[in-house]
C-alpha cells in the first residue's frame, strides 16, 4: 500500500491547525495547514476492503486517518477538519446507526476539533492527492536487438570457403 506524508515548513503550535481531507474511491488525500499555508502532505491507497465501502466511509476514513497521521501535532490543541461531504459537518451529533461509526469516532476521541464543510471544487489540493492514480505493478521487459544483417552475415560466412578455411 503506498503512503506519502512529507513536511513542508515550520510548525507554530500557537497558530489553529486546519485540515483538509478528501477520498476518492481508491485513495485519500490530505493537507495540514496553518494561516491558509500548506504544511504537510498526507496521501494513502485504500485496501480493496474500503474500495467497496461507501463515500460517506471512504470520507470518514480520511478524517480519522489523517488524524492519527499527524496526532502529535493535533493532540492537545484546537483545529479545523475541512471536508467537502457535507453530511460530516455534524459528525459529532448525528445518531450512531453502525458499528463501523462507533469505530471511527472512537478514533477522534480526545481531540479538540471541529468538523466544517468546505465546498468539493474548492477543495482542489486534497482533491489531488486523492486521485493520485495508483502504481501498476512493476512490469520487465527484456528487449534483446536481433539485427537481421547478423543472421545474414552468419550463412554468408558460412558459404564462404576462404571464411571456412580460416575458421578451421
Amino acid at each position: 500500500m503506498m503512503t506519502q506524508a512529507r513536511v513542508r515548513a515550520t510548525l507554530e503550535f500557537n497558530i489553529l491547525f486546519t485540515i483538509e481531507t478528501d477520498a476518492s474511491n481508491t485513495t485519500i488525500g490530505a493537507v495540514l495547514l496553518q494561516n491558509s499555508h500548506p504544511i504537510a502532505f498526507f496521501s494513502k491507497q485504500l485496501c480493496p476492503r474500503l474500495q467497496q465501502a461507501s463515500t460517506y466511509v471512504h470520507e470518514l476514513h480520511a478524517i480519522t486517518n489523517t488524524v492519527r497521521k499527524w496526532r502529535h501535532y493535533l493532540l492537545g490543541h484546537s483545529f479545523i477538519i475541512l471536508t467537502h461531504h457535507q453530511s460530516l459537518k455534524d459528525l459529532m451529533s448525528q445518531v450512531i446507526q453502525t458499528l463501523e461509526q462507533q469505530v471511527y469516532l472512537s478514533k477522534l476521541l480526545g481531540f479538540d476539533y471541529t468538523i466544517q464543510y468546505k465546498f468539493g471544487s474548492s477543495n482542489v489540493v486534497t482533491d489531488a492527492l486523492a486521485r493520485i492514480p495508483k502504481t501498476p505493478a512493476l512490469q520487465i521487459l527484456l528487449s534483446i536487438p536481433n539485427p537481421l544483417f547478423m543472421e545474414q552475415l552468419r550463412q554468408a560466412s558460412q558459404a564462404n570457403p576462404t571464411y571456412q578455411e580460416i575458421f578451421h
